[in-house]
């Protein structure tokens, strides 16, 4: 049975997404039908679909004359992801609090532990992608948590953009520890203010954001 052409077209914006992330492909790649087709024994048609759901995700852009490429990585996208997730994760933790179970909490605890645990960059970010997702999953608002699937990839592709232009040194398992310690003594408010200032203290006034700022 032939696969269906949402199928490809996801499994191809899967694979292009990581390569984004990762840095495989840097800023401003250009993104080309034909290649993408051939290289996934694919028509033109899910290469056209990946690219629009590259671009949903913020990691693809098209531009006049120079056709899609993929995002830039500037102190202004960056600035756009902070202040996003500033507002917007904290607002679905208060949403998950009243769904919190012991074993969310649990699941909560696992990922800080896996991240206190990495020993190379991609398993802490994978462990801290974990534990974000994990403050917020039992929100019910659908809409909400997929924007926020969204700019956690895109906060990824900041933390390993960071790392490859200095050396490993992740900030942010103490922030997370105090989080679950507030979370585990039920005092959702202070856990909500701590991720807040978690994502958001870090930006500097100037608007550059340091090292220890994107490595969330």
């Amino acid at each position: 049975m032939p696969q269906r052409t949402d199928s490809v077209a996801s499994q191809i914006a899967a694979t292009l997404a990581e390569r984004i992330v990762s840095g495989e492909l840097p800023p401003g790649a250009p993104l080309r039908q034909d290649r993408v087709a051939d290289e996934f024994g694919a028509s033109h048609v899910p290469a056209r679909e990946a690219f629009q759901m590259l671009r949903a995700q913020g990691l693809a852009v098209s531009e006049l004359r120079r056709g899609m490429r993929v995002a830039p990585l500037d102190a202004t996208s960056i600035r756009e992801v902070v202040e996003m997730r500033a507002a917007l994760e904290p607002l679905a933790f208060r949403y998950a609090v009243p769904h919190m179970t012991l074993a969310q909490i649990a699941k909560i605890e696992k990922a800080l532990q896996a991240g206190e645990e990495a020993s190379t960059i991609f398993a802490w970010e994978a462990a801290n992608r974990d534990f974000h997702k994990a403050l917020v999953e039992p929100c019910r608002m659908l809409r909400l948590l997929a924007t926020l699937e969204q700019l956690r990839l895109a906060n990824s592709r900041i933390v390993l953009a960071v790392v490859r232009s200095t050396s490993w040194q992740p900030q942010s398992n103490h922030d997370h520890r105090h989080i679950v310690d507030a979370i585990r003594r039920k005092d959702f408010e202070r856990a909500v203010g701590l991720l807040k200032t978690h994502i958001h203290g870090r930006e500097r006034p100037n608007g550059v954001i340091s090292v220890d700022a994107r490595i969330e």
